[in-house]
Formats: C-alpha cells, structure tokens, sequence
C-alpha cells in the first residue's frame, strides 16, 4: 500500500465508503419491499372479509378494532408511502453505482498508469 500515491489512497478509502452506502441503501430498499409484500398480501387476505367482520390493527404497542375501510386505507396509505420510498432508494442507488463506477475507473487508470513500465528513453 505504501506503494500508492496518497491521491489513490483517498479515493479508495472513498470507494470503500460508497461501496457500504451502496449497500445500507440495498438493504433499506429490501426492507421496504418486504413490507410492502406484507401489505399487500394483508389487503389481498381482507378482500375476503365481510364488511361487518371485527378486524384489528396495531397501533403502535396496542392492537385495536377498526372499520375493514379504515384498515384498507391505512394499509394502501402505507404501500404509496413505501412505494415512494424505494423509488427514492432506487434513485440513491443508481447516483451512487454510477459515482462508484467512475471512482473504480480512475483508480484502474491511476494504477495502470502507474505499474506501467518505463518507455524507452
């Protein structure tokens, strides 16, 4: 490593930090698709409900009794928000693939460049 200029050194220590946001931001995005799976599937499981059926919902710590529509509406509101989310993420992801793809060339270039060997003189 002591090899390396200290301008190659900077940006693979920048890569190396791209590379964990890169995958917090998978990891947020999966998280949120996940739940969105699960809402959906809550909302496909309610389509067989009857209208006048008891159904519960947690609200925070606490499990409480509310209309099938404010249920369907609570768990869609939910969806959109989460929707909107891994969008953004999605967008977060490729700017930063992007960045991390054209770091990773330039420390290519800075390293072939440099182990090149001399040309004749």
């Amino acid at each position: 490593m002591e090899n390396i200029p200290p301008k190659v050194q900077n940006q693979l220590a920048m890569l190396q930090q791209m590379q964990q946001q890169i995958q917090t931001v998978v990891s947020q995005k999966g998280q949120y698709e996940l739940t969105i799976r699960e809402a959906r599937r809550a909302v496909e499981d309610l389509a067989d409900v009857p209208e006048d059926a008891a159904v519960f919902m947690n609200v925070g710590s606490v499990m409480m009794q509310k209309s099938k529509e404010q249920v369907l509406a609570s768990l869609n509101e939910r969806i959109e928000t989460l929707e909107l989310r891994v969008k953004s993420l999605e967008k977060q992801e490729k700017a930063l693939q992007g960045r991390f793809e054209q770091l990773s060339s330039q420390i290519r270039g800075a390293l072939e460049g440099k182990q090149q060997p001399p040309g004749p003189a």
